[in-house]
């Protein structure tokens, strides 16, 4: 709560003496915060209120009344402070009586309509006149309501002045509490008063009394004449005589004092009219004051002069005051129509429209202009933004180049604002060039994205603070709180709820539309392209200039959010983020995509310690974008193996396939492990299933070089076994004895020491891989082989077992289930003979005896 102020004082009053009416300048300390604060003034005992005019917090003007009081006090009455005191008295000058020859220069108001005026807001008739206290005693009022006063006394009044005074009446409402010695002090003054009017009388006959007795005299004598004459009657008669000398004499005297007694008609009426003109000057200068007001853009001196003109006058029945008061209700008419034309007028800043919508308030405006400015308001706001999309697309037209007006209002703008006090980088990975030519090399649409946010971004959040002022009613003054009128417009507001979420839905439906329009035009129907497409689509832009898109969204979106908007109204703001992230992320993907497949051209096959190469990361990248489109049908040509080689041009198709290989194997034990442990820890959800999905084209990949590999490998080695066994005419039915391994074997096995060679330079994690399958084809070609031979002599079965055991205890570090020859020829064979094989077991059973 804020600290009291102090009462009134009064210190000074120039002129400190004069007749009733004359103009006094009153100055002190705390003599209100306002003319509204000013609720009492009184000198002499009398209320001079009406005729104040407040000035400042140490100043009044005002006119002095007539007071019964000779000299008196000073005293000011606020609201803020109460009843204050006085250090200095004003003397009032009795005026002096002018006879009816004598000239004055000064008219004198005989009327006391000022008297006891304490209250002007009760629309009081200036013209009503309260006489004075008859009794002479402190009138103490009483607290018997009125109306039972009017039931106890039907018919009758308080006022003495009435026909039907009640002394009663008045002596319960005035002296309800007054004493009984007081009342006789009060009988004591009314009879003084009753005996002087009597002495007046008496004096004014005691005073002429010897013109009584001579025009008694004269008569007399007159009488007696006329009865000795006895020709009264007769023409020339001294009856006739005496008529004429009259009629002469009234007619001189009426010659005379005709003059005199026009002028002093004619200053009568003048007199009348100038007490009217000074008495009523604020009504009849209030039209003029308004005009000038009005002009100079004084508009809360216009309301308040109105408001009191409507409080003093707005029920009168004289004929004068109407035809004023009704063109000061003319003017106001015509300042109601131009606050609406203020009001309505766009741009216009919110403080001026709570402004206007306050004036139009006060004066009483009709309907709702707060509504009004608000529909006006949303209006503007959606042709802003289609007059920014036809201004771009005409400048992508190249009807309109962009100057450095449209330069200066981007480094003015809202969204600049905005993103220097964002938490997040404007644009995330993507840097905004700082000097001005980015503006220049920018793509259209980009930024009509940034013109358009601006616009939303420096219009919706006034729209929104309008409508909160509107709703909590802080747009009207107190004028309007005592009068209801705020709870009625309240009401309204309340009413209006789903008309104005309508309103705020459709701007963010529109920014949503338009930018769809610009940038995602296969998201909108053929209707909505009609209306919000247009633009020149044939160059898609890059990711880049996407995620610069995404930034100024996401920026609009954090913007309303700080407003309070309710979630729902931005959700398809949300949806249109959703939408511009996935179309980034699938443009930036398919252009990384096709930056990934021409790596392999700088492919330079040199293999470091740990078998890979600088490929390694081309197939991560493209298996990685395989795992987001979820592409299964992959093509070793896409990764150009067969590519130009730079630095080894002697590396063989079959080197190349190894190192990819070992790349492979890399991928799948490390890198893809380490990046599905990272994106994990990082909250990226789906994760796991890109890694899956990777990891699985690159198996096929690796399945498909592998056998490749291996099939290039092997084929030399396995089709060297035939010829090499049957080489001079080998034949296993007809063979010498053994002497030893035969060439062909010993070929093969050097064959695949090439082979773990070549394969142990690269990767030592591949050789075991790679040797079990080319011994697995060397296996299988060798029990063909075998199967083949229909019969074996003694040496020739000796040098088939000769040549599988050395084979086998050769390679037997990298045999498998399928490569282990001589066991599976072995158990054949003690399959097929189990029966006869039994002859040769030890005895272990006794005959049975018959």
């Amino acid at each position: 709560m804020s600290r009291a102020r102090q009462p009134p004082l009064v210190t000074g009053i120039s002129p400190n003496e004069g007749a009733p009416w004359t103009k006094v300048t009153i100055r002190g300390e705390n003599l209100g915060t306002g003319p509204n604060d000013l609720i009492g003034l009184s000198i002499c005992g009398h209320n001079c209120l009406l005729t104040a005019e407040w000035m400042s917090a140490s100043k009044i003007v005002c006119r002095v009344g007539p007071a019964k009081d000779d000299k008196g006090e000073i005293i000011v009455t606020t609201r803020s402070g109460g009843q204050g005191t006085s250090t200095v008295s004003f003397k009032l000058l009795k005026p002096e009586r002018i006879g009816i020859l004598d000239q004055s220069a000064v008219w004198l108001d005989e009327l006391n309509y000022y008297d006891m005026r304490t209250d002007r807001n009760k629309g009081i008739s200036p013209l009503s006149l309260r006489p004075a206290n008859p009794l002479g005693i402190e009138i103490d009022k009483g607290n018997v309501p009125l109306k039972d006063l009017e039931n106890m006394f039907p018919s009758m009044s308080g006022d003495f002045t009435s026909e039907n005074f009640s002394a009663t009446w008045y002596l319960i409402e005035n002296h309800s509490s007054t004493s009984f010695e007081q009342l006789r002090a009060a009988v004591v003054n009314l009879k003084k008063q009753a005996s002087k009017k009597n002495e007046g009388s008496l004096a004014y006959v005691k005073g002429g009394l010897s013109t009584f007795f001579e025009a008694q005299d004269a008569l007399a004598a007159i009488h007696q004449k006329l009865e000795s004459d006895g020709t009264e009657k007769v023409e020339g008669s001294m009856t006739q005589r005496l008529e004429n000398v009259l009629n002469r004499a009234s007619e001189t005297a009426d010659t005379l004092f005709q003059e005199v007694l026009g002028r002093k008609d004619k200053a009568d009426s003048t007199r009348n009219a100038l007490n009217v003109l000074q008495r009523f000057k604020f009504l009849f200068n209030l039209p003029l004051n308004i005009e000038r007001n009005i002009q100079k853009g004084d508009y809360d001196v216009v309301i308040n002069d109105y408001e009191k003109a409507k409080s003093l006058f707005g029920n009168t029945e004289v004929p004068v005051f109407k035809k004023v008061y009704s063109e000061v209700e003319t003017r106001i008419e015509a300042l109601r129509k131009l606050l609406l034309d203020k009001l309505l007028e766009t741009p216009s800043t919110l403080h001026d429209q709570k402004r206007y919508i306050r004036y139009l308030s006060d004066l009483h405006a009709p309907g709702d202009p707060a509504w009004q400015c608000i529909v006006a308001q949303h209006k503007w706001i959606l042709q802003l933004m289609q007059n920014c999309k036809e201004d771009l697309i005409k400048e992508q037209k190249g009807t309109h180049t962009l100057g450095g007006v449209s330069l200066e209002l981007d480094r003015s703008s809202a969204l600049n604002r905005i993103s220097l006090s964002a938490p997040v980088k404007r644009g995330g990975s993507f840097q905004t060039p700082k000097d001005d030519s980015w503006h220049y090399k920018s793509p259209q649409q980009v930024r009509f994205v940034e013109k358009l946010s601006d616009v939303v971004i420096s219009q919706l959040p006034n729209f929104w603070k309008l409508w909160i002022s509107y709703v909590n009613g802080s747009l009207f003054s107190e004028t309007g709180e005592k009068s209801g009128q705020v709870e009625k417009l309240k009401k309204n507001a309340r009413q209006r709820q789903n008309d104005f979420k309508g309103m705020i839905e459709e701007v963010t439906r529109r920014l949503v539309q338009l930018v769809r329009g610009a940038l995602l035009p296969s998201s909108l129907t053929e209707q909505q392209l009609r209306q919000y497409g247009g633009w020149d689509t044939k160059t898609p832009l890059s990711g880049a200039w996407l995620t610069q898109v995404i930034h100024t969204v996401r920026l609009s979106h954090e913007a309303l959010s700080a407003l309070e908007i309710p979630n729902d109204l931005l959700q398809v703001i949300q949806d249109l983020l959703q939408d511009l992230r996935v179309h980034c992320l699938l443009t930036t993907l398919q252009h990384t995509e096709e930056d990934v497949k021409r790596l392999a051209e700088k492919e330079d096959w040199v293999v470091d310690n740990e078998g890979i190469t600088s490929l390694v990361y081309v197939l991560c990248f493209y298996y990685i974008l395989s795992g987001l489109f979820h592409s299964k049908n992959l093509k070793i040509k896409n990764l150009r193996i067969n590519g130009v080689c730079f630095s080894r041009p002697s590396l063989s198709s079959e080197q190349r396939l190894l190192i990819i290989l070992s790349n492979c194997q890399y991928l799948e034990r490390h890198t893809f492990l380490s990046l599905a442990e990272h994106l994990e820890k990082n909250g990226f959800t789906t994760a796991e299933k890109i890694i899956r999905v990777s990891i699985e084209a690159l198996r096929q990949l690796d399945e498909y070089l592998f056998e490749t590999y291996i099939e290039k490998k092997s084929d030399p080695i396995v089709g060297s076994l035939e010829p090499g066994i049957y080489a001079g005419y080998f034949d296993w039915k007809d063979c010498l004895p053994p002497t030893g391994v035969r060439s062909y074997l010993k070929e093969a096995l050097v064959s695949i020491i090439s082979v773990h060679a070549e394969v142990f330079t690269v990767s030592k994690e591949l050789v075991s891989r790679v040797l079990s399958k080319i011994i697995e084809a060397i296996a299988e070609e060798m029990s063909r082989l075998m199967q083949c031979v229909s019969s074996f002599s003694k040496n020739g079965a000796l040098q088939a077992r000769l040549e599988i055991c050395a084979l086998r205890d050769a390679i037997e570090l990298y045999l498998t289930s399928e490569s282990l020859l001589l066991e599976e020829l072995l158990n054949k064979f003690k399959s097929s003979m189990k029966l006869q094989l039994n002859c040769f077991k030890p005895a272990s059973f006794q005959p049975v005896k018959r």
